[in-house]
Order: structure tokens, then C-alpha cells, then sequence
């Protein structure tokens, strides 16, 4: 199947009573969105919501084929573009927090992907992921922020010891902590064809990359099949957190819905 197609979807688990993941995709511009929040009684899908809400409508606005952009600092519009607009997500998410006690120390990861020309910007914020799945390969195109990664990455522990660790979900940043945020930030070359997975932990902290590249080659482009499958195959292990996953399959020389964004950013100025 040719073109940039998209499809996502979010489940509570079986263990938990509400859902902090929250998605958004948005064809036209590219664009394809995973939040994690956390914090307390509803705090969490709080965050996320906010995060995928302020990056999308500010990415809709700014990717407005009326306005002219420029490079800035050596990145794309694109990437300067989702990299501001995620620092926007931060702003809005710590004075949330600061202002509502209900909602104190509330915070949320992120992954995104936006998609121009023949390229693709992957930005992400704790340890919610990004893969890609090329040639029948699927590799982890994100690093976690997250403590298992950091001693991992310093040699303190071992993949396996990483594992079976109770503490995968200490991330070392994340949106909302403070007022400011590092936002980690690539721009790649896509090939046709390429497939793109965002997804919460809930999803890699229960199934092997192994098992979900095989899930994507076995149902290739039935995106909403394998979608489906892999929740299944969660919950079936135990769904013991949110579980959230979007695929997106690239398209080489993909050009933004010239019409439908700036339909989508008249709409969102009313």
C-alpha cells in the first residue's frame, strides 16, 4: 500500500481503573502523537492530555503552509517547529501542576514523529518509545529516559538484570517536573515503506522487540489487526499499565494537505 497511513489505539490494562495514555494522529500534516502521563487520581491522563492537545494544535498552526519558515539553529522548520511546540507542552503541563493542587507533581512522556518531504523529525521526553521497522529489522530509534538506561548505559547493570528490574519505571525526564525540559531530538531519512511505531512502556515493558516485529511482518500493512494483537497479547500476560501504540507507514516525498492544515488551523484559532 503506497502513502503515509496511519492508525493508533489505547487500553487501559487489566490492572488499572483509568487510562494516562493519550494519542493523536494527524495524517495531513504528518504527525502522530504518544503521551504517558502520571501523578495522582487522574493527574495523569491530565498531563497527557494536555501534552498531545497543545502539541498538535501548535504544530497545526505553526506548519500552516501561509506562513513563511525559516531554519533556526541549524534544525528544519519541522524539527524547530515540534521542538517548540513541545517545550510549550512543558510550560503549560508544570503550571498546571503549580496552580491546582489536585494536580501537583503531575507530569507526562512523550514520543512524536513528523513527517516531511523525505524526511521524518522523532522527538521524544522520558520513555515512551519510537521504533522502526525497515528491511523486515525492527530497531529501537529512541534511548529512555529513564534510570535502567542510565545504568545501563554506564555499564552498572546488565540488559538482563535491566530486565527483571522492579524500577523501569523511574524515568529521568519527563514533561511537567520543571518549568523548563530537554527535549531529545533526531531527523532521519525515511525509505518507502518504512514502518513507525510509537508506543507507552506498557507496551515494551510486557512484550519482547522481537515479538513485536514479528507481529508487524505477520499482519504488515493491516495496521489495525497487529494494533489489536498486541494489546490482546498484553493483557493476555497480565495488561498491568496503560498500553498505547501507533503505527504510521512512511511515504517518500510526502507533502503536507495543503487545504486540510490550514482547515485544521482556522478551526483551532476560533
Amino acid at each position: 500500500m503506497k502513502g503515509l497511513r496511519m492508525a493508533g489505539v489505547t487500553d487501559p490494562g487489566k490492572r488499572r481503573s483509568n487510562n494516562e495514555d493519550a494519542i493523536a494522529t494527524v495524517p495531513a500534516l504528518g504527525l502522530a502523537i504518544l503521551a504517558d502521563g502520571m501523578g495522582g487520581h487522574l493527574a495523569g491522563e491530565v498531563a497527557s492530555g494536555i501534552a498531545v492537545d497543545i502539541v498538535k494544535r501548535g504544530l497545526i498552526n505553526e506548519l500552516d503552509d501561509s506562513k513563511k519558515r525559516t531554519r533556526q539553529n541549524g534544525l528544519s522548520p519541522e524539527a524547530a517547529a515540534l521542538k517548540d511546540s513541545i517545550e510549550l507542552a512543558n510550560r503549560a503541563i508544570h503550571e498546571a501542576s503549580s496552580q491546582h493542587t489536585e494536580y501537583a507533581g503531575m507530569g507526562s512522556t512523550i514520543a512524536v514523529v513528523l513527517f516531511h518531504g523525505n524526511k521524518v523529525c522523532i522527538a521524544h521526553v522520558g520513555d515512551s518509545r519510537v521504533y522502526r521497522l525497515r528491511d523486515g529489522k525492527l530497531v529501537q530509534v529512541t534511548e529512555d529516559h529513564s534510570m535502567i538506561q542510565e545504568l545501563l548505559r554506564r555499564g552498572f547493570i546488565t540488559p538482563e538484570e535491566a530486565k527483571l528490574s522492579t524500577n523501569k519505571n523511574m524515568v529521568t525526564r519527563a514533561l511537567g517536573v520543571e518549568s523548563n525540559v530537554e527535549v531529545e531530538l533526531a531527523e532521519e531519512t525515511v525509505h518507502e515503506g518504512d514502518i513507525y511505531l510509537l508506543c507507552s512502556d506498557g507496551l515494551s515493558d510486557v512484550l519482547e522487540d522481537a515479538v513485536v516485529e514479528q507481529i508487524l511482518l505477520r499482519f504488515d500493512t493491516e495496521f489495525e489487526n497487529a494494533l489489536e494483537y498486541m494489546v490482546t497479547e498484553v493483557n493476555a500476560k497480565g495488561g498491568p499499565d496503560n498500553v498505547s501504540a501507533v503505527l504510521v507507514r512512511a511515504q517518500r516525498n510526502f507533502k503536507r494537505d495543503r487545504e486540510a492544515v490550514k482547515e485544521l488551523a482556522d478551526a483551532a484559532s476560533r
